[in-house]
């Protein structure tokens, strides 16, 4: 353990110690929550929090770059002259007490602390806290504190509430999905929940009451973006947390899951016979997403028990139709589905060394020119039609593409039915 702190304490960049001194040099501070967890977990702690018992305006007067984006509960998100920093934020609390959460989901009072004697203002602070694990801090000596015994559960792998865990929930109902989040330990696998935890996870069936749901969006990408995701859900599934967040939508757990979370989303969701359009205007009510993450759910929904086309047309069109990260979701979320893609990803590699023009060769004057057509429905239509058939066939030139104008009666035919370039 001491060697862990030391190495990490070692690590701290420059600005880590700007921000950390800024505030010793006018009070107390201690570095808390997930940046100790994960050095004791020997991993490579990102984001730094830090407890001080400044209050939000003196934290200002140091940092006066600093955003009081909650200030009235004591936090203030510390960020430095643009010269430092390179763009970094620090999330600096107040120590605080809290009154009840009558809404589940922020106290009705918080009050702030003193310091108080040695590190009892830091002991209070870590008491109100979700998780053992979390509730742990290290002060400006160096000096670890472990008030919950968070390392003895870190080290045994055992995820434990501080204190009694329906009691933490009712103040926070964002917890008991914060719960599943913290059960990954990454490479070190699944930690196991306290007998008392899951009891108070059963027991906290409207814990979403009052939770904003982008709130909710946010930790559902993160439990569906871990190392191990399926055990996760599994266990989520079981206790019908899930069902309490997707509401009637139905759900289920493939054979395998993703490390997109977005393909493990449509994935779960994949039994639904909403369409995607409807399916993204669903889990936009749910959780919040952004359109494009909405509109990549829609998409991989539409592919749901698709029979996928493996000739080298259709890898083509795939190449030159689809963006780049699509790709990647459409056929992650195809083979998790249960489809064969072995054949289709062949193809595609192969299509990618074969120097394919993705760009139409034949521009609009060129084919103003060579038909007659006036600029309008008909020829944009023609252009992408011709587009289509140049991928298709893998064209190298103008010529070779004016070529297709035979297969095709452009003059007379209706052009809505002339497809354009697009896959599947």
């Amino acid at each position: 353990m001491r060697e862990s702190i030391d190495h990490a304490l070692g690590s701290l960049s420059s600005v880590d110690n700007i921000v950390l001194n800024g505030l010793r040099d006018n009070g107390k501070a201690w570095i808390v929550g997930g940046w100790v967890r994960d050095s004791l977990s020997g991993g490579d702690p990102e984001d730094m929090d830090i407890a001080t018992t400044l209050n939000p305006e003196q934290i200002k007067a140091i940092f006066p770059k600093s955003l009081m984006v909650g200030a009235s509960f004591g936090t203030v998100i510390v960020r430095l002259d643009d010269n430092l920093g390179d763009g970094l934020e620090w999330q600096v609390t107040t120590l605080r007490s809290e009154g009840d959460y009558s809404d589940g989901r922020r106290p009705s009072k918080v009050s702030f602390l003193e310091g108080g004697e040695g590190n009892s203002g830091i002991i209070a602070d870590l008491s109100r806290r979700d998780f053992t694990i979390n509730s742990m801090a290290i002060d400006a000596d160096g000096e670890f504190l472990d008030p919950h015994g968070g390392l003895n559960d870190l080290e045994s792998g055992i995820l434990r509430s501080v204190g009694n865990a329906k009691e933490r929930f009712e103040e926070d109902g964002l917890r008991v999905l914060r719960a599943f989040r913290f059960l990954d330990a990454g490479i070190m696998g699944v930690r196991k929940m306290d007998d008392s935890l899951k009891k108070g996870i059963l027991s906290s069936e409207e814990f979403l009451s009052g939770i904003s749901r982008e709130r909710v969006g946010v930790e559902i990408s993160k439990i569906l973006s871990g190392e191990n995701t399926h055990s996760i859900v599994s266990q989520m599934l079981s206790l019908g947390v899930l069902n309490r967040v997707f509401e009637e939508l139905p759900l289920d757990l493939p054979r395998e899951l993703s490390t997109k979370y977005l393909v493990n989303l449509a994935l779960l969701l994949r039994d639904s016979e909403l369409s995607g359009e409807m399916l993204s205007a669903r889990l936009r009510d749910l959780l919040v997403l952004s359109k494009n993450d909405l509109l990549e759910v829609s998409i991989m929904h539409e592919c749901r028990g698709m029979n996928l086309d493996h000739s080298i047309e259709s890898s083509r069109r795939f190449t030159a139709a689809v963006p780049d990260k699509r790709k990647d979701m459409i056929l992650d979320y195809l083979k998790k589905s249960g489809t064969d893609t072995e054949n289709f990803v062949r193809l595609i590699s192969e299509i990618d060394g074969q120097g394919l023009h993705l760009d139409p060769l034949v521009k609009g004057d060129r084919l103003v020119g060579e038909t007659g057509l006036q600029p309008g429905p008909r020829l944009g239509r023609l252009k992408g039609w011709l587009h289509r058939r140049q991928i298709e066939e893998a064209s190298k030139s103008e010529e070779e593409v004016l070529e297709f104008l035979s297969d095709i009666d452009w003059e007379l035919s209706d052009y809505r039915e002339w497809e354009p370039l697009s896959w599947p």
